[in-house]
């Protein structure tokens, strides 16, 4: 059902996309094929040229007509001044990389990222009359390119992630199996089985499955969440175990999974370190707040776990799945 729900709105988002970048074909939003006339202005006073890969700083003053003319639109209410480098051609023509940041008339900035400039539109300049004429190459696809590049960075961002939990994982799984061998974990699932038998009373207290929600609920208290991702998988492979309804998720595992994602921390160490990364002068200050947010959440996660678990709609029916 999830897959379908992703499938769906990838559609939309394709759509959508594609839509937007008909319309704007349609009604020639970037003013594309149509020549600006542009006032180019240098440190000393109005430019009419230079000589042969003669290089300057100037602005390009785009009136407001003309921004409405080529948008489309009735929005735009000043002139627009954008600083460039202009570099002169030996037929009197120039080309000039324009700088896009800061600039009201936004389309400026979209039209920069749809042909690959970033921060910078490229434009040709050539005399007419008495200012000059700009050419900008055509702008489309807009949107389908931005969801395709969207698609991709994500794709890639996926693919380091599940990367770099290889590495923690192996050594966290490694960790709990030493512990598990020297019977560490037998004797914290007995020190907390009366906490564990009311909270996942279908789980024998003896169960691996107790010894790695220990482990998990441990590091998240300690605001290590990625060292917390391993003994959460391995915790929900052995509730699987127990599962006889393959498929359907356990009164047990919606409990621990409300407990997983709202765990009380008592130590934000990943958040502290992100702080002080980022320069704060106190990056422990969020130790109580976080501490009683992440108490209250998981008050509540549990309580309506529980609350649920008793609705007919939402119970697990071991009669019926046996």
């Amino acid at each position: 059902m999830l897959n379908h729900i992703w499938l769906a709105l990838i559609v939309i988002g394709i759509l959508t996309a594609a839509g937007r970048d008909v319309y704007d074909v349609t009604q020639n939003s970037f003013g594309n094929g149509i020549p600006w006339e542009v006032r180019l202005e240098g440190p000393d006073g109005e430019v009419t040229g230079a000589g042969q890969g003669t290089a300057v700083q100037a602005t390009l003053h785009v009136s407001v007509a003309q921004l409405r003319a080529h948008f489309s639109t009735d929005a735009i209410s000043t002139d627009a001044a954008l600083p460039a480098r202009v570099t002169f051609r030996d037929d009197g023509s120039a080309s000039a990389q324009i700088d896009v940041r800061g600039t009201e008339a936004e389309r400026f900035t979209v039209m920069a990222e749809a042909l690959g400039g970033g921060e910078t539109l490229a434009a040709n300049l050539r005399r007419a009359g008495a200012g000059w004429e700009m050419r900008i190459d055509d702008v489309s696809l807009v949107y389908l390119r931005k969801v395709t590049n969207a698609a991709f960075e994500i794709a890639g961002l996926a693919v380091e992630i599940a990367l770099g939990l290889i590495g923690i994982m192996a050594l966290w799984l490694g960790v709990m199996k030493v512990a598990e061998e020297a019977g560490l974990i037998t004797h914290l699932a007995r020190l907390v089985r009366p906490i564990t038998v009311r909270l996942f009373p279908d789980v024998p207290a003896e169960h691996p499955a107790v010894g790695s929600m220990i482990m998990n609920i441990s590091a998240n208290m300690l605001g290590l969440g990625n060292a917390a991702t391993p003994f959460g998988l391995k915790a929900m492979e052995e509730l699987e175990k127990l599962n006889p309804k393959s498929g359907v998720a356990t009164d047990a595992m919606v409990t621990f999974l409300a407990l997983n994602t709202s765990c009380v921390t008592l130590i934000p160490a990943t958040a502290i370190a992100v702080r002080a990364a980022a320069g704060s002068s106190d990056p422990a200050f969020i130790i109580g707040t976080s501490f009683l947010a992440s108490l209250t959440a998981t008050i509540f996660a549990v309580t309506i776990a529980k609350l649920l678990s008793r609705v007919k709609m939402f119970r697990f029916d071991r009669a019926e799945a046996n």
